[in-house]
């Protein structure tokens, strides 16, 4: 969600240079470390950052935002459903 809003605000205000990808992309680490994250979740953010920012668009930066926050989303839902009806087995028992 943090790359998502970061990416959104940073893509309506500013052009697309390196200079601020590499800015938020520290920004997100900065918080990583602040909040004693998960590093998984400090990737995650940052590939919703990139694809915020760096993907072509034809409409504006909080709607791209948004759509991939509701894609994600979605997908963790999924995961989550599969993974109550259909559980992981453990080693050695069949």
């Amino acid at each position: 969600m943090l790359g998502t809003l970061v990416g959104a605000a940073v893509a309506t205000y500013f052009e697309l240079h390196a200079l601020p990808f590499g800015l938020c992309v520290f920004i997100l680490g900065l918080t990583r470390i602040v909040t004693h994250s998960d590093l998984l979740g400090y990737g995650f953010g940052g590939v919703a950052l990139a694809i915020v920012l760096l993907v072509p668009r034809t409409g504006p930066a909080w709607q791209i935002a948004f759509h991939r926050f509701t894609e994600v989303s979605i997908g963790i839902g999924v995961a989550l459903m599969f993974s109550v009806v259909w559980p992981e087995r453990e080693a050695g028992t069949s």
